[in-house]
């Protein structure tokens, strides 16, 4: 191979990784990088604030960061997130494995019709999902209210009526996940287990299960990580009822901050301050089940 040959073939990996590079660089890199420069820095204000020079921009290092730690807002909004995320990922992780080995059954009728129709809500949008079930919360319109005589969007029932709406949406991804797995499986395996007596429960619970779960790990991790970013469902069924504020959970504490009041500089810190909670609880998750998901000690 002559020496522009092999300098052509040295430089092709480089020139197909240079969009996805610039794209990266453009729409995370550079937002990441500025939004750490907001952060440190804050709005001073000299005088009454009029006239030119009044206003001007400063650093301040990690004040920012300091006020946002010691934001009662913020932690309230944690909690009521975490107490959101513990009910959705329980539910819907829970149903996704469930109809995952229902539809992997040797005996289930319909598997394609279930399969799209379990999927079906994860192709609705966000906003409108939230939408079409924060008018059937209503209580002049909810034929649920009818039923269980509950007032679905009051203060005790919101955070209920919301993971419902996650629940909903959710599910059907994560079955798809762990349904794809479990066709992947050979089945020898299960004829092995069938030849020693085993039951297709026992099938399920000894030979599908542990084989799962390393998906079923990863995406418990994807779960918590859009669980921490919750911002659709409360924005949406704000308007609903006087239950939900604007700080319910730390995005729209953020929102609030940005596009509200105006302290970019404080939303920045705190959205800072979101993502490392965010990466702490995922990675901390992954280095407690490491072991099973990847064989790790």
């Amino acid at each position: 191979m002559t020496r522009p040959s092999k300098r052509r073939t040295s430089l092709a990996p480089y020139v197909i990784l240079t969009p996805a590079i610039v794209l990266f660089v453009l729409f995370l890199a550079l937002p990441i990088g500025y939004t750490v420069y907001l952060a440190m820095r804050r709005t001073q204000v000299s005088g009454l604030g009029l006239g030119a020079g009044a206003r001007r921009e400063v650093f301040v290092g990690f004040d920012n960061f300091a006020a946002a730690l010691a934001d009662g807002e913020l932690w309230a909004g944690w909690l009521r997130v975490l107490g959101y995320g513990a009910l959705v990922l329980v539910v819907m992780l829970g149903l996704a494995l469930l109809f995952a080995l229902l539809l992997d059954s040797a005996r289930v009728r319909l598997s394609r019709f279930s399969r799209i129709s379990i999927f079906l809500p994860y192709a609705v949008p966000g906003v409108a999902a939230s939408l079409m079930w924060g008018f059937l919360y209503l209580p002049s319109l909810s034929p649920i209210r009818a039923i269980l005589d509950v007032d679905l969007l009051g203060a005790s029932t919101i955070t209920y009526s919301m993971a419902n709406v996650a629940v909903w949406g959710g599910t059907g991804f994560n079955m798809l996940v762990l349904y794809t797995t479990l066709r992947a499986i050979p089945r020898d395996y299960y004829e092995a287990a069938r030849l020693d007596g085993a039951s297709e429960l026992q099938i399920a619970l000894r030979v599908k299960i542990p084989i799962l779960a390393p998906a079923i790990i990863l995406t418990t991790v994807f779960s918590i990580i859009a669980t921490i970013q919750v911002f659709t469902e409360p924005t949406t069924l704000r308007p609903f009822t006087n239950t939900i504020s604007s700080t319910w959970s730390p995005l729209m504490k953020v929102y609030r901050d940005a596009f509200v009041t105006g302290d970019l500089y404080s939303a920045a810190a705190t959205s800072i301050v979101i993502a490392a909670i965010s990466l702490v609880l995922s990675f901390g998750f992954l280095r407690v089940v490491r072991d099973r998901a990847f064989g790790e000690g």
